[in-house]
């Protein structure tokens, strides 16, 4: 906590703060569906598993009953991962306070780690993670965005591989929409997305969306961004890495996957090291599995998107089976992917500190061997409202602060180039031209005279925040 800005802390506390409306709202509704799904595991396991699995469930029932009635934060069990130490003092430094006034930042990170113990201390349910399905079925729902991104991922590649002079003011253009189609990725955010039809989801997701969106990027430095990686391919830098900390899995993981190809493909990068987390994490955060089942459903994309859900078998639907060229699209995806996995150029890297309970101001001593190997990459880009929130501290910063203030020890001099692509989804937010945050709240829905900062909310709004730290 020395670490931390000094800047106040969002709050669970704060009635008029979506911190507030999570707790209240949201993070019980995401319990319900954690312990559904082991109810739904449960039912076809046997014997020491099926009586563990009820345990479980119980567990899951008690932390969903502590966070309703506003009961205080118990120190976690440990499960002989380090991070619980931290988090443990951390709690005990707050004052072990109760759901309803605590930082909204560690109190969420809290809620899930938590339920991390109850799988990581159990015998038969340590590699479960409740919200697999939840990710792949929503990957599954975003079929004509993936076709779509396949289908241009595979021309785009091919016509790459034959150039031979860079069109530079072309390649600045494709950069800038390869980062947009990441950045608005974002919108199928599955922790917020508890209520949505497959028609919304759809809506959310293509170019027609893409180009709509365009105009509510607030702030938007990707110019900055590409300037650095052509920078260090006129330099002729043997190895040219870009880090990507991700954020949700599915389709989310598949724009970023794209992204990847693409900036190896452009020779704006040599490889790009990819950055899970360690466990299940916010519903739809990326895991290791989470890579490997995207992988397999490209593999037999035809069974993946063709074969009826349970849902549509019993709601007497039918779905459409992929055409040829469909399938060779994303036939195509798979083997460069794997590729280029399989030479090093997309690796995976897991780390704790990722899941911890803090903020991005604590990696230079947190982790400091993290810290150091980032300073080996061209630009890290941060993924998604939860890296942004840590980036900055969650704090309750005024909105025009600069965004290379906001970040901290990762701003200017710290060696890391950062990159948020981010698409807001809490309060906090920087960067802001002067009157521009009450030009927002003022709009409909914007929040207006309520003290409210609804219009930060909702995923609308976008920022692309850049931080030159070499």
């Amino acid at each position: 906590m020395e670490y931390d800005t000094k800047t106040a802390l969002s709050s669970t506390s704060d009635k008029t703060s979506f911190a507030y409306i999570s707790a209240r709202d949201r993070w019980p509704v995401i319990i319900t569906g954690a312990i559904d799904d082991v109810h739904k595991a449960v039912s076809e396991a046997k014997d020491e598993k099926h009586t563990e699995g009820k345990r479980i469930i119980e567990e899951l029932a008690t932390l969903k009953y502590e966070l309703q009635h506003d009961r205080k934060l118990s120190l976690l069990p440990d499960d002989e991962n380090a991070d619980i130490e931290g988090y443990n003092t951390e709690l005990e430094q707050l004052g072990i306070p109760s759901w309803f006034n605590v930082p909204w930042l560690y109190a969420e990170c809290y809620l899930y780690r938590r339920m991390a113990t109850v799988f990581a201390l159990s015998t038969h349910w340590k590699s479960h993670d409740v919200f697999a399905k939840q990710k792949m079925s929503t990957f599954r729902s975003s079929r004509p965005a993936v076709i779509e991104l396949a289908s241009r991922y595979h021309e785009l590649i091919t016509q790459l591989e034959k150039i031979d002079t860079k069109d530079e003011a072309a390649e600045k253009i494709l950069f800038m929409e390869m980062c947009e189609i990441c950045l608005w990725g974002n919108a199928t955010d599955l922790s917020l997305l508890t209520s949505l039809t497959y028609e919304d989801i759809q809506k959310l997701q293509g170019s027609e969306a893409r180009k709509a969106s365009e105009q509510n990027i607030l702030i938007n430095d990707l110019e900055a961004a590409y300037d650095v990686l052509k920078k260090a391919r006129d330099e002729d830098k043997k190895e040219r890495r870009v880090d990507i900390v991700l954020d949700n899995a599915g389709f989310e993981l598949f724009v970023d996957l794209i992204l990847a190809g693409f900036l190896i493909a452009a020779g704006l990068a040599t490889n790009v090291v990819l950055h899970p987390k360690s466990i299940p994490w916010f519903v739809s955060d990326v895991v290791p599995a989470d890579f490997a089942a995207l992988l397999s459903a490209l593999v037999d994309a035809q069974s993946f998107y063709s074969t009826p859900s349970d849902d549509e078998k019993n709601a007497g639907k039918t779905v459409e089976p992929l055409t040829k060229k469909e399938e060779d699209e994303l036939s195509f995806l798979f083997q460069n992917w794997a590729q280029l996995h399989g030479e090093g150029q997309l690796t995976l890297r897991s780390n704790r500190f990722w899941t911890e309970g803090g903020s991005f101001w604590r990696l230079p001593s947190s982790a400091p061997s993290l810290h150091d190997d980032l300073k080996e990459s061209e630009i890290v880009i941060f993924k998604g409202d939860l890296n942004y929130r840590k980036l900055t501290g969650d704090g309750m910063w005024d909105p025009t602060t600069p965004f290379t203030k906001a970040i901290g020890p990762l701003g200017p001099g710290s060696g890391i180039n950062v990159l948020a692509l981010r698409t807001c989804k809490a309060d906090v937010v920087v960067g802001l031209k002067p009157g521009q945050d009450e030009e927002l709240r003022a709009m409909e829905g914007g929040g207006g005279d309520s003290g409210q900062r609804k219009w930060a909310w909702s995923g609308k709004w976008a920022v692309v925040s850049f931080s030159p730290g070499h």
